[in-house]
């Protein structure tokens, strides 16, 4: 004779059950979120031009160019603080085809080349300035031209140190106590220029060169910035330390065909050694 146990056996064994499959479910979803990491393709340029080009520059037209591409294949370009606050899990999304725009340095032709463009397109830019170039270098823009760019809500300025230092040659050159002071003024130096100048919080740097090590990243995170960018080839990533954040380079000998793969994630898949070498 077959045994039945009683109802309330049978009942408390499926709650058992159903309570020990949404425990795993709730685990391997933690779990899962952990290690997907949220990435976005962040851009840098930091020449235009109509003429001839130097090795950092990018004729005008193949950046407007570029821009309708971004258009046409349904990318929306939001701004940096968008993206990273997304990473850091404080926007719960973004659009899918989502990508970032950033130019270095605060050469002149940003405001007189890039900025018709970026109006025509209503896209935001993230300009990383070094202060000491400002309303002082010839090919610099002025401290007047970056308000008025800030004016238009698209561009917002962030750091690129006090003078565009090598760090390498600088640490051998200097002793410990001077290259302490130097990383000081380069760091927090230039982030207090800039506040007091446009009058906003600074909190994003991008590495000269993209030359950074392990001290540098602590030296940042001490100075008060939240994220820092580089420009190794890949998306910034929230996987990734949050000091040394990648970019892609953008300069005059990219293709459409290389710019695509920048933003939809076929370089950033690529072995590294595989990857392009533009420094």
């Amino acid at each position: 004779m077959r045994y039945n146990p009683p109802i309330f056996i049978q009942k408390g064994f499926l709650v058992g059950m159903f309570r020990l499959i949404l425990t795993v479910a709730v685990l391997v979803g933690s779990l899962w979120g952990a290690v997907t990491p949220k990435k976005v393709p962040v851009l840098c340029y930091h020449r235009f031009s109509s003429g001839d080009l130097d090795s950092m520059s990018i004729k005008t037209h193949v950046f407007g160019e570029q821009m309708e591409w971004l258009k046409t294949n349904g990318y929306t370009v939001i701004p940096l603080d968008t993206a990273m606050q997304y990473m850091e899990g404080k926007i719960k999304s973004i659009p899918a085809k989502s990508v970032v725009i950033t130019v270095d340095d605060g050469h002149k032709s940003v405001y007189s080349d890039m900025a018709p463009i970026v109006k025509k397109y209503k896209i935001p830019v993230t300009l990383f300035i070094y202060p000491s170039a400002i309303s002082n270098a010839k090919y610099a823009m002025t401290w007047e031209q970056l308000t008025e760019l800030e004016t238009t809500k698209l561009f917002h300025v962030e750091s690129h140190t006090y003078w565009h230092p090598n760090f390498k040659h600088e640490k051998k050159k200097l002793s410990s106590e001077e290259y302490a002071k130097f990383v000081d003024k380069q760091l927090g130096g230039a982030k207090k220029k800039l506040e007091e100048h446009m009058g906003h919080e600074v909190k994003y740097l991008a590495w000269v060169f993209g030359i950074y090590d392990d001290a540098l990243l602590i030296d940042a995170k001490k100075t008060g910035y939240a994220m820092a960018f580089t420009i190794d080839r890949k998306h910034a990533s929230s996987g990734d330390n949050a000091m040394a954040l990648g970019r892609y380079m953008v300069i005059s000998k990219h293709t459409i065909k290389d710019f695509e793969r920048m933003v939809d994630g076929t370089e950033d898949r690529m072995p590294a050694a595989k990857k392009e070498v533009v420094k």
